[in-house]
């Protein structure tokens, strides 16, 4: 299945849909902002080499929870798939939870925040600190209770390879499927920089969690606006990857104690 999500055929395709999107908002009088994709190209260069970092820390660690735990759920068996593909999800909704509502992990998240122009190119503005925001650990407590790293790094790349298809405006809504699935409509309302709607929606694929737990965003006929709240735009993917950061770290040094310290990194953004 992780090969299924790094496939050729996957890359192909979101090629061929980036261009058709392009097509699509430039003959819809939407425009198209080359200097914002210009940006998310920067970045998500700059993640071809963290990614490797990543996978070797990531491997190292999910390795060493692998060979601790006595536990171990059969690989061959479908259930274990199905109870995997639900864990991998919850471990998803609260990873990206905290990524809001944690500075510490915002400092990476909000990077991906950063385009004011939702676009399927935009799916691929991330930042380069994922290692150090530890947001990798939400997902050790399935491997320690016998899930197979394998089938857990496999439906998580499935998990984001699927987000891919969801940031754009191209796509309205799917009637009854909102109800259950992360859509590209509940997705928008995701990235929308409203008051409204900000911290909602934090679903994968479902977004059955976010109306468990009172997080999903309310149908509203306000026009979505994109962006980072309360940050100017920055074209630089150097300073944008590290600008929360750097700005973290001085509330940091300016707060004069260890328990200032972890109240800057732990507080919400």
């Amino acid at each position: 299945m992780a090969e299924l999500a790094r496939s050729p055929i996957f890359l192909a395709l979101v090629v061929l849909l980036v261009g058709a999107e392009l097509i699509w908002r430039r003959r819809s009088g939407r425009g198209y902002d080359w200097p914002t994709a210009k940006t998310t190209l920067g970045l998500a260069a700059g993640n071809v080499v963290a990614g490797a970092l990543n996978a070797v820390v990531l491997g190292a660690a999910f390795t060493a929870v692998w060979a601790a735990t006595p536990l171990r759920l059969p690989l061959d068996s479908p259930w274990t798939w199905l109870a995997g593909f639900l864990g991998v999800e919850f471990a998803y909704y609260w990873f990206h939870r905290a990524s809001h509502r944690v500075r510490w992990l915002w400092a990476t998240h909000a990077v991906h925040h950063s385009a004011e122009q939702l676009t399927l190119l935009s799916s691929l503005r991330l930042g380069w600190t994922n290692l150090v925001s530890l947001g990798w650990v939400f997902y050790l407590p399935l491997i320690a209770l016998g899930f197979d790293p394998r089938l857990v790094v496999g439906l998580l790349l499935l998990n984001l390879r699927y987000q891919f298809f969801l940031h754009t405006e191209a796509i309205g809504t799917l009637g009854p499927l909102e109800w259950v699935l992360n859509t590209p409509a509940n997705h928008r309302a995701h990235h929308a920089a409203n008051d409204c709607y900000i911290d909602r929606n934090y679903g994968g694929v479902l977004i059955v969690f976010d109306r468990l737990f009172g997080t999903i965003a309310p149908r509203s006929g306000e026009p979505m606006r994109y962006g980072l709240a309360h940050r100017a735009h920055e074209p630089n993917p150097i300073r944008l990857s590290l600008r929360e950061w750097r700005l973290m770290f001085a509330e940091m040094k300016r707060s004069g104690s260890v328990k200032g310290v972890f109240r800057v990194a732990l507080s919400p953004p």
